[in-house]
């Protein structure tokens, strides 16, 4: 079945279809239409779900964890300043083991008061113990929330969803809802083993001392590192099932490509358009999406950028003080690695300004004819 969606409407067609049983709720612009359709859908009985209206994006975040940790499959979703006031419980979330799933649609933080797109939400809580995976359009809304409960329940870890406010969340896109018999097929039923259970009762979440902490957390992080793998294989299945395929990554034109243009989320698009437009002008750039941030799929990114001159890195997002937080950790991956590309830093489109092909253009040009870079990050789009 194909429907033209907003993002969001395809953010909530993606949890009824994965079958969640307790949604906590509390609206945020700009992703209330995700709450609102998922509410509907409880009301007319289409989802078999809990619908929990709560008094904070804290409160809805505690919900999960308790709904989670009952065995329940569970969702929500926030943004902005919504997702920085859960910030205590996503360590929560990760830490308990939680494959919760969670649409953040990406909202430039406050103050100033800002309603549109950039990542800096999400990327402030880069650290929680979160799998992230950015993504680009509607369809991909959509799959990603499906895929993100494969990959929660392999690795027993929390997923972040999130997509760009206004570009995807209000914008209107054809998209194909798969079947639900298919999708049940692709993604069965939430069978945990450990869980808050009256006749088997057991302690969670309690004290650990120095003797056992450390070990813990090096389970957390081997969980992510597994979990670079199991993305990979889910995008396979799923690509198979669906006929769409998104991996951890998507390299376009990079085999023999001396410039790569590395993007993320809905800028990719017309990323595509330009890259497209100077390969037919006989340039070797290629295009490096990266999807997945969390955790970080450093070795696909070192094997793609091997042999390049410049890699130019678009950032709808900064780490003040420092610079483009994607540029920042390639820069870190490749340190130190021999037959590797300078890396060219740009920060652009915050608080919702748009990365259109022109912006891109310039951009290019300016990085293939600068050697080295001038400056660690620069900020282009400016008013003047």
């Amino acid at each position: 079945m194909k429907k033209v969606l907003m993002g969001n409407h395809a953010a909530s067609w993606g949890a009824r279809l994965s079958r969640v049983k307790m949604i906590a709720a509390y609206p945020i612009t700009p992703q209330t239409h995700i709450v609102e359709e998922l509410s509907e859908m409880c009301a007319d009985g289409s989802l078999n779900a809990k619908f929990l209206k709560v008094e904070s994006e804290h409160s809805a975040m505690a919900s999960v964890i308790s709904s989670q940790s009952t065995g329940i499959r569970s969702f929500t979703a926030t943004s902005s300043n919504g997702l920085a006031l859960m910030h205590e419980l996503l360590h929560w979330a990760s830490g308990a083991r939680l494959p919760i799933v969670m649409v953040n649609v990406n909202r430039a933080l406050a103050p100033g008061w800002n309603i549109w797109a950039d990542q800096g939400d999400s990327l402030a809580q880069r650290d929680t113990g979160w799998i992230q995976l950015y993504v680009e359009d509607n369809q991909e809304v959509l799959d990603s929330v499906i895929q993100g409960y494969r990959i929660a329940e392999q690795v027993n870890l929390p997923v972040m969803i999130c997509y760009d406010a206004f570009f995807l969340s209000h914008t209107y896109e054809p998209v194909d809802i798969p079947d639900q018999e298919a999708v049940d097929s692709w993604l069965p039923a939430y069978e945990p083993t450990e869980f808050l259970d009256p006749d088997n009762p057991r302690a969670f979440n309690g004290l650990v001392m120095p003797d056992n902490y450390m070990e813990i957390r090096y389970k957390l992080h081997q969980a992510h590192e597994k979990a670079k793998g199991i993305v990979n294989e889910v995008s396979d299945s799923f690509g198979q099932s669906f006929g769409r395929y998104y991996g951890a990554t998507e390299a376009v034109d990079c085999e023999d490509a001396d410039t790569v243009l590395i993007i993320s989320s809905s800028a990719t698009s017309p990323a595509r358009l330009v890259t497209r437009e100077l390969r037919e002008q006989g340039r070797k750039i290629g295009l490096l999406k990266i999807r997945m941030f969390r955790p970080f799929p450093t070795e696909e990114i070192i094997a793609i950028l091997k042999g390049k001159k410049k890699a130019i890195v678009i950032d709808r997002n900064c780490s003040w003080g420092k610079g483009g937080i994607f540029a920042d950790e390639i820069r870190g991956v490749i340190a130190n690695l021999k037959d590797m590309p300078l890396v060219y830093s740009y920060i652009t489109g915050l608080g919702g300004r748009s990365i259109t092909p022109a912006l891109i253009h310039e951009i290019v040009a300016e990085a293939e004819n600068s050697e080295p870079a001038k400056e660690l990050s620069v900020w282009k789009g400016l008013k003047q």
